[in-house]
């Protein structure tokens, strides 16, 4: 999240007319993230988050907004889209699509113990159940093609060494998509910031800005990608297992999924190091903006093909 459209309060009061959440008490800007502009609105009827979205079009917001509202009401921890008085999820502020959703309790943990994995990986196992009745689907805009172009474009801030590495994965993943694995909407960017506890309970997932229709099991490895490292990139097999026992209880993972464990772990790693380098060097204009560090990315696809991390044989009884 980040600011790349000021809104004031006076701007927010006339579009806020519209909903049944009446007068605006306070609005500040949300500086952490890379992709949408964000803001706290506080109005008379309760708390809420605005959000501003830069690069999603207008015509696929409703993929977005309508899965959160699908898992809501699934009893997954979201934050529900609030409807105007209409029954629409957004409308245009200050140029670009905007929409409110309910703000949620509580707080990103950083440095996440086993217990906090296990409660991650249970939701997002509840979430990619409910995902199964979402029929909507969107291609992932950060797929295979994605990856090939943003490849180019950051070529020239790489070296010979971290080049060849890229072009050598692209290769290994093409051939890796061959295999066709249980899809659906998923969330695709399940951060430790995009992850809030309330105390010891997880309160809810936030910022689906990237969620799209693709593989659940790749979903479960961007989301150990970035729980369950350690500094350097090896994974922390406590906290993996515990995520994976977690998400396994409510999903049990096919054959092909274990099977192809290792190779999707390495695809989330070149998704973001792709994502972070191209956001360092080639960066949109922001009054905020907060850019990630790709090394981290980079450490971790460096550790995942040295030492890949094949699917725990205690939890191999457990497939579907």
């Amino acid at each position: 999240m980040s600011v790349f459209t000021r809104v004031s309060e006076q701007d927010v009061s006339a579009w806020l007319t519209r909903y049944p959440l009446g007068a605006v008490q306070a609005l500040t800007p949300i500086a952490e993230g890379i992709e949408n502009t964000n803001y706290f609105l506080s109005t008379t009827a309760g708390e809420h988050v605005l959000t501003l979205y830069e690069r999603i079009p207008a015509e696929d917001l409703p993929f977005y907004l309508n899965f959160t509202a699908h898992l809501a009401r699934a009893g997954v921890a979201v934050p529900a889209p609030v409807a105007d008085r209409t029954g629409a999820l957004f409308s245009i502020l200050n140029g670009r699509p905007a929409a409110i959703a309910q703000r949620l309790a509580g707080r990103p943990v950083m440095q996440p113990s086993a217990t906090h994995c296990a409660a991650v990986g249970r939701e997002l196992g509840r979430l990619h159940l409910a995902s199964r009745t979402f029929r909507t689907r969107a291609n992932n805009k950060r797929g295979p093609g994605w990856a090939l172009t943003t490849s180019r474009a950051v070529r020239a801030f790489l070296d010979a060494e971290q080049n060849a590495m890229v072009e050598a994965e692209l290769r290994f993943q093409r051939e890796r998509r061959q295999t066709r694995l249980p899809s659906g909407a998923i969330h695709a960017d399940l951060f430790r910031d995009n992850v809030l506890f309330d105390g010891e309970r997880l309160s809810g997932f936030i910022d689906f800005g990237f969620a799209a229709t693709d593989e659940f099991a790749y979903d479960l490895a961007i989301t150990a990608n970035d729980w369950c490292v350690m500094p350097g990139g090896a994974l922390d097999d406590a906290r993996l297992r515990a995520l994976l026992s977690a998400y396994v209880a409510q999903r049990p993972m096919s054959d092909d999924e274990q099977q192809a464990w290792p190779a999707l772990l390495r695809a989330a790693a070149l998704r973001f190091w792709l994502s972070r380098l191209y956001d360092l060097h080639l960066p949109r204009v922001a009054d905020i903006n907060t850019p990630h560090d790709p090394t981290v990315f980079e450490q971790i696809l460096r550790a995942r093909i040295a030492t890949p991390s094949f699917w725990p044989e205690a939890l191999v009884a457990g497939a579907a």
